[in-house]
């Protein structure tokens, strides 16, 4: 279905709800953009029979047959089984149209909720990756002789030491660092900000990046990014996960990891190490504990596993 061209064009509640979400809400730009699919594409869903019956409006639409906020509670459940994806996808699916009605029940005033008696697909709960001490030591192991070196140790370093998101990490300006305070302050999700803590090892090497090698990205320009590419822009997200797949490489890690790895994992540490799980859902940004609790998940999982080197815990001799 994402392949397929859409003629539709999202109607003027759609666009009155991603000026909320941007203005008031103030989500980042990636989720707007991923709501906005998600809406594009029930659109087009609900539009497309009309379409398919008059080849000619193809060219010719300036504006939707019918507007998103007419779909019905069917159509709804048509469309999520229509979905070829995981239920986890059917679910996001699921919420975004949820949240689109709901702001349209207070700000249209309308008659009716589609989506007020429709479930969301069971999802599995899946533990997050996350890396073992050592393999994160070997992670960390980068040889430093280039400026690009200690750019990326110290990217390294800041992650594994603040649990950031990697959106976080590469907005993260210079005015948000305290050095003497030995924090950073973070601009989360829904515009929240949050004081996190930076340990020693981690400031050091983001100290010895910023007034020694910095220097080398910025060139002739100015910048409040910390993290800079060879040009003296923002780096990007495709340029980070480039350099993450390159560095595990060399590093001996075979595990598919992402930056949200490295967040994991840096929560899965904290935890076994006796922190509490609300420290770490702060520390997080996470808006509720239900969400950080997927870590004593892990916890629990470790726990079971090492349990299973005690001598009397395989059955034996017949033995249930």
């Amino acid at each position: 279905m994402a392949k397929e061209k859409r003629a539709i064009i999202i109607d003027n509640d759609i666009k009155d709800y991603l000026d909320y979400l941007e203005q008031e809400r103030r989500l980042p730009e990636n989720t707007i953009k991923s709501y906005r699919q998600n809406l594009e594409s029930i659109a087009y869903f609900i539009n497309k029979r009309i379409i398919d019956k008059n080849v000619w409006l193809q060219d010719s639409l300036k504006k939707p047959l019918r507007p998103l906020a007419s779909i019905t509670k069917n159509e709804i459940k048509e469309y999520i089984q229509f979905l070829e994806a995981a239920s986890v996808t059917k679910s996001h699916h699921l919420t975004v149209l949820k949240s689109f009605f709901k702001y349209l029940s207070i700000t249209k005033y309308i008659v009716k909720n589609p989506t007020e008696a429709i479930r969301s697909p069971k999802v599995e709960k899946k533990l997050p990756k996350y890396l073992t001490e050592d393999e994160i030591n070997q992670l960390l192991d980068i040889r430093l002789t280039k400026p690009v070196d200690y750019r990326n140790k110290a990217m390294l370093e800041v992650l594994y030491a603040t649990g950031l998101r990697i959106s976080e990490l590469l907005n993260l300006e210079l005015n948000q660092i305290s050095f003497e305070e030995c924090f950073i302050k973070v601009m989360g999700k829904g515009r929240k900000e949050r004081i996190i803590p930076v340990a020693d090892t981690a400031l050091y090497f983001l100290k010895l990046y910023i007034y020694d090698y910095r220097k080398y990205f910025t060139g002739n320009k100015t910048s409040n990014y910390v993290f800079l590419n060879r040009y003296g822009n923002k780096l990007s997200r495709k340029s980070f996960f480039l350099f993450l797949k390159e560095q595990c490489k060399k590093a001996g890690i075979e595990k598919e990891i992402s930056p949200h790895t490295i967040r994991h994992t840096f929560a899965t540490h904290l935890l076994n190490n006796g922190a509490d799980l609300r420290i770490i859902q702060e520390l997080l940004g996470h808006e509720n504990l239900s969400t950080t609790e997927i870590y004593s998940h892990i916890s629990n999982e470790r726990i079971k596993k090492d349990y299973e080197n005690h001598p009397r815990a395989k059955k034996e001799n017949g033995i249930n």
